[in-house]
């Protein structure tokens, strides 16, 4: 696209203001720092949105203008209205790119996409988190080495109750010995979605530059070719084909 890459950043934004330890981390709130990552680039036009927001920030006109959405949700998942999740995976299909983070892995939006529980192990135990590059040659991992190591996070671990990604990029193991897919690829319609496993809050997990840089590579890579066209209406009779169709005797 020669246009810019719209962002819209949405954060559920309740646990830094509830909790003191982690409004200290993020005292603007995740989505403060994830959009950040853009400043200064003329190639994006980046916006916030939060759960407590009228219409969580998600309105027609904002989605509209999205190219790329990240999603960071944890303990009100089940507050996001349903409407507006119909109106988020309307916009996927039609070509949006969705980046879901972390704990969005039990979002609405996910779950419907995915159409399984998207269940997992978890464990908060400040363990060590290597994230291997399984795919060096990714757009994703432009930039990154063999792996990322991340001195604290919180463990996820397989089964991981999600389809098998379209693409598989990153794997992470953990000290206590898990192991989870966490930089995968989904095509949905016409949109891309990326799940990056990252960035539990109570951790600075967002601060650190190859996360950034693989979600900077991320928003490029989930951004639609092109933009305006809706697709195709499959569920429809096609009373005239093609072809002609030979008359059966």
């Amino acid at each position: 696209m020669s246009e810019k890459i719209r962002v819209t950043v949405w954060n559920e934004y309740r646990h830094e203001k509830a909790e003191e330890k982690i409004g200290k981390i993020y005292p603007e709130g995740i989505h403060r720092v994830l959009a950040d990552y853009f400043d200064g680039d003329d190639k994006y036009e980046v916006k916030t949105a939060t759960l407590d927001e009228p219409q969580h920030g998600l309105t027609d006109e904002v989605l509209n203008n999205t190219d790329v959405l990240f999603w960071w949700g944890h303990m009100a998942h089940h507050e996001v209205d349903d409407q507006i999740v119909e109106k988020v995976q309307n916009r996927v299909l039609n070509g949006m790119g969705l980046i879901v983070l972390h704990s969005g892995h039990h979002s609405k939006i996910f779950r419907k996409l995915m159409g399984t529980s998207c269940n997992l192990k978890w464990r908060v135990a400040d363990e060590k988190e290597r994230l291997w590059v399984v795919e060096p040659g990714h757009p994703i991992t432009e930039g990154i080495g063999e792996y990322i190591e991340l001195p604290k996070e919180e463990m996820y671990g397989e089964q991981f109750e999600i389809p098998s990604p379209d693409e598989l990029v990153f794997i992470s193991w953990f000290e206590g010995g898990e192991v989870c897919r966490s930089g995968c690829v989904f095509n949905r319609g016409r949109g891309k979605i990326f799940y990056f496993r990252p960035g539990h809050e109570e951790y600075p997990t967002f601060y650190n530059e190859d996360i950034k840089k693989v979600l900077i590579n991320a928003a490029n890579y989930v951004a639609p070719v092109k933009r305006g066209d809706s697709r195709p209406e499959y569920a429809v009779n096609v009373s005239e084909p093609l072809e002609k169709i030979k008359e059966k005797e």
